[in-house]
């Protein structure tokens, strides 16, 4: 038999269970509040803080707020600010390593921070400045492009002045005004070439340490880096016209304390040219003239540097064709310069001659503490010599 009591509760309980239903398909019977936004939940806002902070990082370009924020606000729109935001505008403002550091972690895989006194800043604009510098093309001087151009060039140095102190610049590209690309047909000799075609300049260097007034150090590399099938000769050129500039410019320069001139093929009277503007600088410190085609007149060029006024400690011209007249007239120099602590003669062509007078002058000179003659001819008639210099000089070591 059918108890009422049972039965009022069975039809209770389905009652309950057709609400439970009608509230899953409707989930607008969840809510205590009906919106009239129906992706309105209830998630707290942010702060007014966070708001405002938002809204100046998305004006920041036209519009920078910075230094009248309070430090906790400053460092929360640091830690939110697109490292895409241009340098035109953060550089002069913005003196937190925090945010350097992260612009230079997103740009570049690899950062050693320790070639830059530790300063994230510094590291930013010297390798930006680098990469615009490396992939810079010159232009015919009388267009407007080489114009507008150069303008660009002048207003990026102009503001990464005050944060560079060198410049490692490993490639320059030639201007495209230059000859046209050689046929396969075409047998004419390179130095048929050099003469019936203009030699293909780089960017004036002067332009450099004229608006850079607080570089110190200048690496520069007169080639093309993985030009791949459209090499030419020419890319691989250091012109008259780029060592007219090249002198120019350290003539000028009074804070350059290192130069560096590799990989360029340098000829021997360029070198000689370069050398002659040199002799009366008080302030350069170390100059390297490595891997280029330096001969005996580069020699006698560098001997008169290291007799004259020169304050150079460190010299390096490895891997040139300096010969034993060369040899002879740097030897001979050692004996009078009382600057030079480092000399690399390393690869190069001076023989017995050259090698002897350099060795010889050892025992005068009382600076030099490292000297490097690998790799240049010297046969065994030169032992006698290196044993008598090293019985000298070793006590006094």
């Amino acid at each position: 038999m059918c108890n009422y009591g049972d039965l009022s509760n069975i039809r209770a309980l389905i009652r309950k269970m057709d609400v439970s239903k009608s509230t899953k398909m409707d989930p607008r019977k969840m809510r205590r509040i009906i919106a009239e936004d129906p992706e309105w939940n209830l998630e707290t806002v942010s702060p007014l803080t966070e708001l405002c902070i938002q809204s100046i990082i998305r004006s920041f370009h036209t519009r920078p707020v910075l230094n009248e924020l309070l430090p906790k606000h400053r460092t929360l729109l640091l830690s939110l600010l697109p490292t895409a935001t241009p340098i035109s505008v953060t550089g002069p403002l913005i003196e937190e390593e925090s945010y350097w550091k992260r612009c230079c972690q997103v740009r570049w895989e690899l950062c050693d921070i320790s070639c830059y006194d530790n300063c994230w800043k510094r590291m930013y604009f010297e390798r930006h400045l680098e990469e615009a510098l490396e992939t810079f093309v010159p232009l015919d001087l009388s267009s407007s492009m080489h114009i507008d151009g150069m303008k660009d060039i002048v207003s990026l140095l102009e503001l990464c002045n005050p944060f560079v102190k060198r410049l490692d610049i490993k490639q320059l590209l030639p201007s495209d005004r230059g000859p046209p690309p050689i046929e396969e047909e075409d047998t004419e000799s390179l130095s048929e070439l050099s003469a019936t075609h203009k030699p293909r300049d780089h960017l004036d260097i002067q332009y450099i340490t004229k608006h850079m007034t607080n570089l110190q150090e200048l690496h520069l590399c007169y080639k093309v880096r993985n030009c791949g099938m459209n090499f030419e000769w020419m890319l691989f050129q250091f012109t008259p016209t780029d060592c007219k500039s090249l002198c120019q410019a350290v003539k000028t320069s009074q804070q350059l304390t290192k130069l560096r001139l590799h990989h360029s093929q340098v000829a021997d009277d360029q070198a000689r040219l370069l050398i002659s503007y040199l002799l009366d600088n008080p302030v350069l410190k170390e100059l390297d003239l490595s891997h280029n085609k330096l001969a005996d007149g580069a020699g006698r060029a560098l001997s008169k540097l290291l007799n004259g006024h020169s304050q150079i400690h460190t010299l390096d011209v490895s891997n040139n064709s300096i010969g034993g007249q060369g040899g002879v007239a740097i030897g001979h120099a050692l004996a009078n310069n009382t600057h030079l602590a480092c000399l690399n003669l390393r690869l190069n062509r001076l023989g017995d001659e050259g090698g002897q007078a350099v060795v010889k002058n050892m025992i005068k000179n009382k600076t030099l503490r490292t000297l490097n003659i690998a790799a240049n001819d010297i046969t065994e008639a030169t032992a006698p010599v290196l044993s008598e210099v090293y019985i000298i000089i070793i006590p006094l070591v």
